[in-house]
């Protein structure tokens, strides 16, 4: 049976609050294990409506939990997807403070999409995503979970608008046309030594295939991926746990390297 509003509103606000306090909650889906996942967008809206409601700015969206082995690491079963706001983002190079801004963090490496022109669901094809797309660049995700220990089912993790923390977005920004959204490999370094590979294919087989994906959840709730705005396209390297004095370094083939250092 659907939770009433006022019902989802009260995780939204609870979650909001550990959100703004650096804190955390309990899953879920341990109170509640019918929660559906529209239950858990619902949810998700509501703390996207307290950060407007302070200012902040929708630029971006982003889908999580691509790759299978990630999913096996959180427990969860396919993709999550949530919303980026401007106060999400970290300049190239810059710090993220653990413990004042984030609490659980893990950092990934993907490609993000700049979008020309609007994606909206039902029906995006992989095909409409690469017409919309202005630009590719690199980026650095850092994920970050107000549910304790990370012990998430996908119900938890859209709730907290897909355990969005904090991203990074390179500068340098190439074409679609003649990128290979299969092949282009994604190299993570973390304090001068590779940590991880991966490649394009690793978000669902191609970025494309997992923004048109995106496009379509989201529009299942009115939502669409907007002109202009950076669409973080899946991790391609495992989760790496971060803790202060790291420095996380990505690098894409053919398109250019971002950092972020912790402290």
């Amino acid at each position: 049976m659907s939770k009433s509003p006022d019902h989802l509103k009260a995780h939204g606000d609870a979650l909001f609050q550990a959100l703004v306090t650096r804190s955390v909650v309990a899953p879920l889906t341990d109170l509640e294990p019918d929660l559906t996942i529209e239950d858990a967008y619902r949810i998700s809206e509501c703390i996207l409506a307290h950060r407007l409601a302070r200012g902040e700015r929708v630029i971006g969206k982003k889908i999580g939990v691509t790759s299978e082995p990630v999913q096996r690491m959180l427990n969860v079963d396919q993709p999550d997807f949530g919303f980026l706001t401007d106060t999400m983002q970290i300049p190239p190079g810059g710090t993220l403070v653990l413990g004042e801004q984030a609490i659980q963090a893990r950092a990934e490496g993907e490609i993000a999409l700049v979008l020309g022109r609007e994606l909206r669901g039902p029906g995006v094809t992989p095909a409409d995503v690469l017409a919309a797309i202005r630009g590719v660049r690199v980026a650095i995700e850092i994920v970050d979970s107000r549910i304790r220990d990370w012990k998430i089912r996908i119900q938890d993790t859209v709730a907290d608008n897909a355990s969005s923390g904090f991203f990074v977005v390179g500068t340098d920004e190439v074409p679609p046309d003649g990128f290979d959204f299969e092949k282009t490999g994604l190299v993570m370094h973390l304090n001068g030594s590779e940590n991880a590979r991966g490649h394009a294919a690793m978000a669902l087989g191609s970025p494309l295939v997992s923004t048109a994906w995106l496009a379509n959840a989201m529009g299942q709730f009115g939502a669409a991926l907007g002109a202009g705005e950076v669409i973080l396209s899946g991790s391609l390297v495992p989760l790496q746990p971060v803790k202060s004095g790291d420095h996380v370094r990505c690098e894409l083939a053919g398109v250019g390297a971002v950092e972020v250092h912790f402290r």
